[in-house]
């Protein structure tokens, strides 16, 4: 599933490709269930016509801002991506809403496992106020997450994809982010002292901002891997310590790392650098 980082690529890569200024003329829905609200039939008449006038992110969520003004939220989930196509390249199969440009070209939602979701909506915030903090927001401080901390008693993996605690993350970078904070994934979040929080809330921002300048992660091939909207893959595969590392040595201390299941996650650790008291 795209992450934080992988998000955020898809976002820097559609504002550099000229999409903002650019004017929806007609709007194709050929699988209806990925529109999640309004009715289908409303979201193509609600789009049409309208221009784009700014393209963000907020938390997994991509914000597309219409003129009028409306607020177009893209969730990927799975194996949804975004990409750009010319006029005359064929559709495929897995291409289930098409946003036709008044340049030429066309936006297109692929997406194989048909999980990702498209919100349209008056204010993005009924569907936002939802989501935690930024983790790469100025307001994220050491300090902040104390007080968050402070107000849970959870398992740590758990708490940190909960998107409620903090918005962006997923697997990949909560088991890279407690790998270098040397905090176990099973811990309960209520026994971290003062230079574990901060360890935590370094590692957290460390491994994303390492994933955004590395343009994100592509695990596997195939069309269900991450690719960005030119289908450009994300190279901090090659960054990774743990994640999918499984009987690999530990870069600090040489020990095999290990998968265990942590709420039903797949989840990877070095035992002896991430002991769990």
């Amino acid at each position: 599933m795209p992450e934080l980082p992988e998000v955020q690529t898809v976002v820097n890569d559609l504002i550099a490709s000229g999409l903002i200024g650019c004017k929806m003329t007609r709007v194709e829905v050929r699988y209806p269930r990925i529109i999640a609200e309004p009715a289908p039939a409303q979201f193509r008449r609600r789009v049409t016509g309208k221009t784009i006038t700014a393209i963000d992110r907020r938390g997994k969520y991509i914000i597309i801002d219409l003129s009028g003004p409306i607020h177009l939220l893209v969730h990927l989930r799975m194996t949804g991506h975004l990409y750009l196509a010319e006029t005359t390249s064929q559709r495929t199969a897995h291409d289930h809403v098409i946003l036709h440009l008044d340049d030429g070209r066309k936006l297109r939602y692929h997406d194989p496992r048909k999980f990702g979701r498209f919100f349209l909506v008056d204010r993005s915030e009924t569907i936002l106020a939802k989501l935690g903090p930024e983790p790469l927001s100025k307001h994220f401080t050491a300090k902040a997450l104390t007080l968050m901390l402070s107000k849970r008693k959870r398992m740590l993996k758990p708490l940190l994809l909960d998107q409620t605690f903090i918005a962006g993350l997923g697997n990949i970078y909560t088991d890279e982010a407690l790998w270098k904070a040397n905090l176990h994934p099973c811990r309960n979040s209520a026994t971290l002292n003062g230079p574990e929080i901060k360890q935590l809330h370094r590692a957290i921002r460390y491994v994303l901002r390492w994933g955004i300048k590395n343009n994100g992660t592509s695990l596997g091939g195939g069309e269900t891997g991450f690719n960005s909207i030119t289908g450009r893959r994300g190279r901090n595969r090659d960054n990774l310590k743990v994640f999918r590392q499984v009987d690999l040595p530990c870069p600090r201390c040489q020990t095999p790392i290990h998968r265990l299941a942590v709420g039903q996650r797949s989840t990877f650790v070095c035992e002896k650098c991430q002991p769990l008291p």
